[in-house]
């Protein structure tokens, strides 16, 4: 259940903080045009090079657009949005609360409640590794920090989904904690907290593997492991989750306020240059060299001019 006030409370804390992380990232990009490929999705597609131009010339392999994960990010984007829309209380979370206030005759009411918050916090568990499992919302937190850092973009971003699994970035759980969350710390305090708040790999798993179970309003949480820091968790009140979904939901609610802005951002300047605009493309060995995108403003669209 999504309640105004807590949606609010987060948004004071966690929308400052981001607006200033996407200034400082247009600010300190590397190149001007970092931030349209982070906007866009560039990633290195193998298969591009079993194609030719008409003049025969390889196709780059640098390429933009959603891909899979684009996609995937589509339909993610979907499933929040209904839930969003559905499941937003008329009662503040104050108000909510006393709706649990024990008496007698308040028995029957009180368990049809209860019963009704284990099914929207099933269904929030899954909007919950939307976020922090997709593939396409975890590159573009790892490129933002890159960019923040005034470092290359990164087209080769790969995620480990296995053991056996070389020349990737890293898996999911370090990405997250390492490579943004960590790297955020001092400059942006807030979204440190939030994202060590709202993000725990044990949580994570519990949901993925369905070890939990309900029980007086709590979660119950049956992965702990005594010799992992990352899983010392036995239990979380529905307070606790909520305080941890609204936070979750308020970033995804930011980051798609964010990606608005750059993309509004870089259409108006490209309809007053042509609709054209440099990108650097930097590939593994070092090399680099600039590209151009077209913007195609009757479909809101970049194209890479091969």
């Amino acid at each position: 259940m999504l309640f105004t006030d807590l949606l609010n409370k987060q948004e004071a804390i966690i929308k400052p903080s981001f607006d200033k992380l996407i200034n400082d990232a247009l600010t300190k990009q590397r190149h001007p045009g970092d931030m349209l490929i982070w906007v866009n999705n560039g990633f290195y597609d193998k298969s591009v090079l079993n194609y030719k131009m008409s003049d025969g010339k390889l196709l780059n392999p640098h390429v933009v657009g959603p891909g899979y994960i684009g996609h995937s990010e589509n339909a993610h984007y979907n499933f929040i949005h209904q839930y969003r829309q559905a499941y937003l209380s008329k009662l503040t979370y104050p108000e909510y609360l006393k709706e649990f206030e024990r008496a007698p005759e308040k028995r029957q009411q009180i368990n049809t409640l209860i019963d009704f918050e284990e099914t929207t916090i099933n269904l929030e568990m899954l909007v919950y590794l939307k976020f922090w499992e997709a593939d396409g919302i975890i590159k573009k937190f790892y490129e933002l920090i890159r960019i923040l850092h005034s470092e290359s973009y990164d087209w080769y971003f790969k995620i480990m989904e296995s053991n056996r699994d070389t020349d990737t970035t890293g898996n999911r759980q370090d990405i997250i904690r390492k490579l943004i969350r960590d790297r955020i710390k001092g400059s942006f305090p807030d979204l440190f907290l939030a994202i060590q708040t709202a993000y725990k790999t044990q949580i994570r798993n519990a949901i993925a593997h369905s070890k939990y179970s309900f029980q007086d309003r709590n979660i119950h949480i049956h992965n702990f492991i005594e010799e992992d820091p990352h899983s010392q968790l036995r239990n979380i009140t529905f307070d606790e989750w909520i305080t941890i979904f609204h936070i979750t939901l308020m970033l995804h609610n930011e980051y798609i306020s964010a990606t608005n802005f750059v993309k509004k951002h870089y259409a108006e300047i490209a309809m007053a240059n042509n609709n054209l605009f440099p990108i650097l493309i930097t590939e593994k060995s070092g090399k680099e060299y600039e590209a151009m995108l077209s913007y195609r403003p009757e479909y809101d669209q970049w194209n890479y001019r091969q």
